[in-house]
């Protein structure tokens, strides 16, 4: 390895940094901004340091550039395949950090990537729904955010969203004017769900709290959603299955992006 290498790793990496937040505010300030506005509540809630999953509800398409826009510090997200076939869009959200999930099968090289990139003590966005809702059920959470934040000892971020559901929700053919809210709750570890539980417990507590804390931030902004409780912690609809459990356990789900 010669001694240049190292200097263009950093090069690139700042580079990538630079591009990131040039995005985000193009897409803050000419996208949100224009078409309704943005408001974020409980920043300072946000860990700035450390392997971080932020779990937001999930209604739209718009989700994850919103939760980009809002927080204060660089995201890493999976997305679905499907996205990056398209040779623009798929270079974009490569370029800003996104990296591919197979749903519907088993991926152990997506959740190897997120694993790593926790690890690492980056933010990474999971939708624990795993899929997109409708706007008034807050649907049951997949195994996959429960594993990763066990895995990795990673704080859990949950995040409640309103607007995406009006301005491009499940079904929408456009964008439309909406003025998008924002709120991030106080985090929570597995760790704290561990003591005195069986590994099923431990799961259900978690997401059982995950659940109510969502719930309860979109709640505060105005919007009522239910919990659906059937199989909570169990896979959500169209996730996959993946061979990297622990210590020869069944496989868990894959957290399914939009």
């Amino acid at each position: 390895m010669g001694p240049w290498v190292p200097y263009f790793v950093a090069m690139r990496r700042a580079l990538g940094t630079a591009w990131y937040w040039f995005v985000r505010t193009l897409v803050r300030y000419g996208f949100f901004k224009l078409t309704g506005g943005l408001t974020v509540h409980a920043k300072q809630l946000v860990p700035l340091k450390g392997p971080l999953i932020v779990a937001p509800v999930h209604f739209s398409y718009l989700d994850p550039p919103l939760i980009a826009c809002s927080l204060p510090r660089k995201l890493t997200f999976m997305a679905k395949e499907e996205l990056f076939r398209h040779p623009i869009f798929g270079w974009l959200i490569r370029s800003l950090g996104a990296f591919p999930v197979r749903r519907g099968e088993g991926d152990t090289e997506s959740i190897r990537n997120a694993i790593a990139i926790l690890e690492g003590g980056n933010a990474l966005l999971i939708f624990p729904e795993g899929t997109r809702g409708e706007g008034q059920n807050f649907q049951p959470v997949n195994r996959g955010v429960a594993m990763l934040a066990k895995r990795t000892g990673a704080a859990v971020l949950p995040v409640g969203i309103v607007g995406t559901q009006i301005k491009w929700g499940k079904g929408g053919k456009r964008p439309k004017w909406a003025r998008c809210v924002v709120r991030f709750v106080e985090p929570l570890t597995y760790a704290e769900f561990a003591a005195g539980r069986s590994d099923r417990e431990a799961r259900e507590a978690f997401a059982a709290e995950l659940s109510r804390r969502i719930v309860d931030a979109c709640r505060k902004e105005g919007l009522e959603l239910r919990i659906d409780a059937t199989g909570s912690g169990s896979p959500a609809s169209g996730s996959g299955e993946t061979a990297t459990s622990e210590q020869g356990r069944p496989p868990v789900s894959t957290p399914a992006q939009p």
